[in-house]
């Protein structure tokens, strides 16, 4: 897939044939990814699945201008990046929360560091924290909290700042399955309100394709790459424990799977699996 043609500010993020390579301690090197293109329009939501260690998470960072490519480059809104991706807001499948703390500066010190006067920050922090159930736990220190609940603070954190672009690393990973799809649907009517461009990692499948409008795959490392996509034709709003019960959901995870299952074969083989 060359991006090259599609290249402007209605594309948010295009990464052009890039590749990264990485030196090893013992002098050698390993090609964590090998050429690849992808594009994110703008207000576009692409997940991106793959094996363990495809380089899913790397991409993220090359986009966030965190790795810089080994080849090719980086585009956001049309603009070549150069250094840190400013436009994007990135959460982590890691928590992020300072624990002496409290929730409400937590959220707030992203736009106290960005010059926002303290009082002013606060109170727009307070919004957010009202937006997303949490309105009567901001004096709260994060180990008050559930995991379900300091994700969302972190998701918070993250939006508040207003980003143009989100990249999100497994974010929901280790919630269990009924908290996943709660902070799903969250994510989703956040989404909904000013369609971000989104790139979403994540190892479920079944998550990929109820959240996003595109299913990205890549294949198992070393040298991983991107070898398909689907489009995801499903309606918006959506439920994402409704959603799940329609064919077409599960045609899609049928078909989707028919690919993937062969990479993450290949992946478990290659840590020891057999």
């Amino acid at each position: 897939m060359d991006t090259s043609a599609q290249i402007g500010t209605h594309v948010a993020v295009a990464l052009s044939h890039v590749a990264v390579t990485f030196r090893l301690a013992d002098g050698g090197t390993y090609p964590a990814v090998r050429s690849t293109s992808l594009a994110v329009a703008n207000g576009e939501f692409v997940a991106i699945v793959g094996p363990t260690g495809c380089g899913k998470s790397t991409l993220l960072n090359i986009a966030a201008g965190l790795i810089a490519p080994s080849a090719g480059h980086v585009d956001i809104f049309g603009t070549r990046l150069a250094g840190l991706n400013r436009q994007a807001g990135y959460l982590f499948q890691a928590e992020a929360l300072f624990p002496w703390k409290s929730v409400l500066d937590n959220v707030a010190i992203g736009l106290e560091t960005a010059g926002v006067e303290r009082r002013q920050a606060r109170a727009r922090a307070q919004d957010w924290l009202t937006r997303v159930g949490l309105a009567d736990f901001s004096p709260r220190y994060p180990h008050m909290l559930s995991g379900g609940q300091r994700k969302r603070v972190g998701l918070v954190q993250v939006l508040i700042r207003d980003p143009k672009i989100l990249l999100m690393d497994e974010p929901f990973g280790p919630l269990d399955a009924q908290t996943r799809q709660i902070m799903g649907n969250l994510l989703l009517d956040l989404w909904s309100a000013d369609r971000k461009a989104v790139l979403f990692v994540t190892h479920d499948l079944e998550e990929a394709i109820a959240l996003s409008d595109r299913v990205v795959i890549m294949s198992a490392g070393p040298a991983a790459h991107v070898i398909d996509e689907w489009k995801v034709a499903l309606p918006r709003p959506r439920d994402i424990a409704e959603i799940k019960t329609e064919r077409r959901f599960q045609e899609l995870h049928r078909d989707i799977w028919g690919v993937l299952k062969a990479e993450v074969l290949k992946g478990y083989a290659q840590t020891g699996g057999g």
